[in-house]
């Protein structure tokens, strides 16, 4: 067994790296648009039990129903309207699918394994998460709809405003690690759960985790869709593989992105919530990516369960939660933050 591993090892280094990094970068692509995939029936089938439904249990017994979701959608004729900007209609889809996923390439998955450990790595997730406003501004734009115009204006106005809360929230991670690397910031939570940030930045943490639901479009945060107008919003003139690519993608992967970072920042990432209390040696101790998986599997599941439970805010009650109440928690916690280090209190104790 150890000589076959030693072989594979071998052959796998024989590879020139660009065709490996190539390789990798595919496998998670394929890996991630799978779990887009599984993420929606897992949604319809803890919403139903939740609310006492059945869900999905035909094709397949369910379990086979994203997959003919696809098909359906990629089967369905792309309508381009006789006066919409050709160009910029298609430009939309690609710029939220580059968006949603580029991101993932300075993801720390383990210890040992991430695609670009760059240091500016915080920075970089900011810079590609704004840019799905520019997506959702385009895709109302171009379609000369004033239905989708107005969709893409108040969707874009939502993802702004919390865009700021979120960043304001990531400061505050920033000051705690002193690093914007993203494997940096994971190393310096060890020690175990109460030392990981959610304990010391815990109104942060809540702060980053309601604007992550409103920038992903999740319920309670959904007026994308507005029903005052019995339209879609600013993807409303979109079908087929246009709206999957411009919608439903960026939205799921959004929402997995979401979780994962959130994991990340405030619950230590691939470590261990044994770290420090059991062995170095021990198996729970180690760190590696099954907590990192665990962790992002728990936050999904309570994106599905905040929109079971809340019913849709206004839009005006969004727009204050925002710009009222998230952004001046934010400020208010990173002058506690400034007073704790200057104390030399938590994490910054010397």
């Amino acid at each position: 067994m150890s000589a076959a591993l030693v072989m594979l090892s071998d052959a796998w280094n024989a590879i020139p790296e660009l065709m490996r990094t190539t390789g990798l970068i595919l496998v998670v692509v394929v890996l991630l648009i799978i779990s887009v995939a599984m993420l929606t029936l897992a949604e319809r089938k803890v919403i139903g039990y939740m609310q006492a439904r059945i869900g999905p249990n035909r094709v397949g017994k369910g379990w086979l129903q994203p997959f003919a979701d696809v098909f359906k959608l990629l089967m369905k004729e792309i309508i381009l309207p006789a006066n919409a900007s050709k160009f910029l209609f298609l430009l939309a889809p690609v710029l939220s699918v580059m968006a949603a996923f580029a991101t993932w390439a300075v993801v720390p998955f383990s210890p040992e394994f991430v695609f670009a450990d760059i240091d500016a790595g915080l920075l970089y997730i900011l810079a590609l998460t704004s840019m799905g406003v520019y997506g959702i501004i385009i895709a109302g734009w171009a379609t000369n709809s004033k239905y989708a115009f107005l969709g893409a204006m108040r969707s874009a106005a939502q993802m702004v405003a919390y865009e700021i809360a979120m960043g304001f929230a990531l400061i505050g991670v920033l000051m705690a690690a002193g690093s914007l690397n993203l494997g940096e910031i994971i190393r310096a939570q060890q020690g175990g759960a109460l030392s990981w940030y959610w304990f010391w930045l815990f109104p942060l943490f809540l702060v980053y985790f309601i604007s992550g639901l409103a920038e992903t479009n999740r319920a309670p945060f959904d007026v994308a869709e507005g029903e005052s107008e019995i339209v879609a919003g600013f993807h409303v003139e979109y079908s087929g593989a246009t709206f999957a690519t411009l919608f439903a993608l960026p939205e799921y992967a959004n929402m997995i992105l979401v979780s994962l970072l959130t994991s990340l920042f405030f619950f230590g990432g691939w470590l261990s919530p044994f770290d420090g209390y059991l062995g170095a040696h021990t198996l729970l101790a180690k760190p590696g990516f099954f907590w990192l998986m665990l962790k992002t599997f728990f936050f999904l599941f309570v994106f599905l369960w905040v929109r079971a439970t809340f019913p849709r805010y206004r839009y005006d009650q969004i727009m204050r939660l925002g710009w009222k109440v998230l952004l001046p928690v934010t400020l208010v916690w990173l002058a506690v933050e400034g007073v704790l280090a200057y104390l030399e209190v938590g994490p910054w104790a010397k």
